[in-house]
């Protein structure tokens, strides 16, 4: 009788466990990522115009093309089945062909009937497109992508400008609608960026149903609300704290790369997951960090996937002579790689103020003078552990047209306060004599007040005066764009392996809120602009980039210039981790022990 209710007691109590198991939710794998300063402006791709902003919409939405994870530097179809074909047309245009996955759909989301997302469709790409076109959608911010590319795009634009509501149903001539998954393109001109700039966050696909759904009753909702075709589906946004994603259940099939792998990657295993399923982690949790300390330590004590190592802490994760990294890290499996950045650190001037704008020899004197008192050198060594390069123009190293040796021969670049002194006499404002002090505006965090003191000294050696305002980095983005302020502190990553991307700063068309921040308007530069980006790469086009180049520096709108080497720490419960700021969908090939 007891060895029976023993036996009972013992069925009971498997039977029970079984049942808890059964209903116990299994673990979640998170990826938790440090998103630096306060983090992005908005969610919406139209809007966007910041790294921060890219990072976030990059998890929940797609574009047509993007660079290949084993080689940033080459294409691959996202939602396209296949890459892109051209032709010419009968009026010698050049066309664009494009044909969309069956199976990429929207997130299950309120917006859609039954709350289930459908099949993207080539109509979902000219509405994303046209979204830019509309001021009250994109804020005007990003339309410089587009304007003067697409036949009859900037006549539509005109148009709806004038109208009393933006038709999005009205056509386009170049947008040719060939089936629900097939479609053209016409261009003005055969412009060589154009297809990068479909690899580009803010040419994201949106669906119209979401807009119309969180935009109804004026409540402009959409942009903290996104709804897209990733790997991951928004949970939750807490602006300035942190941004939320998990794994979309319903996406297509997708798998991490077999193939392009370089010998290092293999050598740290990169190879291993190839062809397994992604997105791999169930979760990706972004906090912000203003201040580097916290980011340090968070890292340090296994808090965080991986960071971009603050320049200022470069000395406790290396030997700064043998650039090796510390026994401490090494023994906590930590990784790191170095990627040479597509940088154009500077500070700018507002061409358009009265008193460091215009183009008179008396007002380029004074910005050569501020230049030349400036010194990159002393703030690389100080603030970047001596890691950036230092270079002239506004092309970092790798591309066309970046200088040989990262000089020019007819430089404005400090220091040199002598020669200086000699611009501020032409400039009418001997040893500073008379100059009003100069507003200077730059962001929180970091190391920029610091930065910012040094850059106050080293230009009060030659009598010039600045007045530092520190403001948070979404509020510096909308002073810019307002064009309010004369001379502020800024950093451009190439959105795409082309120096006509950073060229493009200083086309009039593109003036604030474009990506011209600095107003720079000179016909002769729009001209060869124009030339320039219908031109393949070739040594004609290196050489008119050159010119451009060469003018822009003897403007001198801005103080610089600097490129990062970034180094990137990896902690151990990361794998399959390829950092690069050259995309910020990489996570998904990524993969985690942590859980919650």
């Amino acid at each position: 009788m007891i060895a029976n209710r023993t036996r009972t007691l013992l069925a009971l109590v498997v039977a029970t466990l079984a049942v808890l198991v059964s209903v116990a939710p299994a673990q979640q794998t998170v990826l938790r990522l440090p998103m630096r300063t306060v983090g992005p402006n908005t969610l919406d791709p139209a809007q966007g115009s910041t790294t921060y902003d890219n990072m976030a919409c990059s998890q929940v939405y797609e574009t047509l093309l993007q660079p290949k994870y084993t080689n940033p530097n080459e294409l691959e179809p996202l939602l396209l089945a296949e890459m892109p074909t051209s032709y010419t047309d009968e009026q010698g245009r050049k066309v664009w062909k494009f044909k969309l996955r069956e199976d990429a759909k929207f997130h299950d989301n309120a917006c859609f009937p039954g709350g289930k997302g459908r099949a993207v469709k080539s109509d979902d790409f000219f509405y994303s497109l046209k979204r830019l076109a509309d001021q009250r959608a994109s804020e005007g911010k990003n339309w410089w992508l587009l304007a003067d590319t697409i036949v009859g795009f900037d006549e539509y634009k005109a148009r709806q400008d004038q109208a009393a509501k933006f038709d999005y149903d009205a056509p386009v001539e170049g947008f040719r609608k060939l089936s629900d998954t097939e479609f053209e393109v016409v261009l003005k001109e055969p412009i060589y960026r154009f297809i990068w700039v479909l690899q580009m966050f803010q040419t994201s696909v949106v669906p119209r149903e979401a807009v119309e759904y969180y935009n109804a009753d004026d409540k402009n909702l959409f942009s903290a609300n996104p709804v897209g075709t990733g790997p991951f589906v928004f949970r939750e946004w807490r602006p300035k704290q942190s941004f939320t994603v998990t794994r979309n259940p319903n996406y297509r099939e997708a798998y991490y790369p077999s193939e392009g792998w370089s010998a290092e990657d293999i050598d740290r295993g990169l190879d291993k997951a190839a062809g397994q399923r992604i997105p791999m982690v169930d979760r990706v949790e972004f906090a912000m960090y203003v201040e580097d300390n916290p980011l340090w330590l968070d890292f340090e004590n296994g808090k965080l996937g991986y960071i971009e190592l603050p320049f200022d802490f470069f000395e406790k994760a290396f030997n700064p002579r043998t650039k090796r990294m510390e026994r401490d890290l090494r023994r906590k499996g930590v990784e790191y790689v170095v990627e040479p950045q597509l940088d154009f650190i500077f500070r700018t001037f507002n061409m358009e103020d009265e008193l460091v704008g215009g183009y008179t020899p008396e007002k380029i004197a004074l910005r050569r003078a501020i230049s030349l008192a400036a010194d990159m050198h002393e703030i690389n060594d100080s603030y970047y552990a001596g890691l950036c390069t230092v270079y002239d123009g506004p092309i970092p190293p790798g591309l066309d047209a970046h200088p040989e040796g990262h000089r020019v021969e007819n430089s404005w670049m400090g220091r040199n306060l002598e020669a200086a002194r000699e611009q501020l006499v032409i400039a009418g404002y001997p040893n500073g004599q008379g100059l009003p002090p100069i507003e200077y505006v730059t962001s929180r965090g970091g190391k920029n007040k610091e930065m910012t003191d040094m850059l106050v000294r080293q230009l009060s050696e030659v009598g010039i005066r600045l007045e530092p305002v520190l403001v948070d980095f979404p509020d510096l983005i909308a002073r810019v764009n307002r064009r309010e302020v004369p001379f502020f502190g800024f950093a451009w990553a190439s959105d795409y392996p082309d120096a006509e991307n950073n060229l493009a700063l200083f086309y009039s068309p593109n003036a604030s809120p474009g990506s011209n921040h600095g107003n720079y308007n000179r016909p002769e530069f729009d001209k060869m602009y124009e030339e320039a980006r219908l031109m393949e790469p070739g040594p004609e086009r290196t050489a008119l980039y050159t010119k451009m180049r060469d003018m822009i520096i003897a403007d001198a709108p801005y103080v610089g210039s600097l490129a990062r080497n970034r180094y990137f720490l990896i902690n151990e419960q990361m794998d399959n981790a390829k950092p690069t700021q050259r995309f910020w969908s990489w996570f998904k090939y990524c993969d985690t022990d942590q859980t919650l």
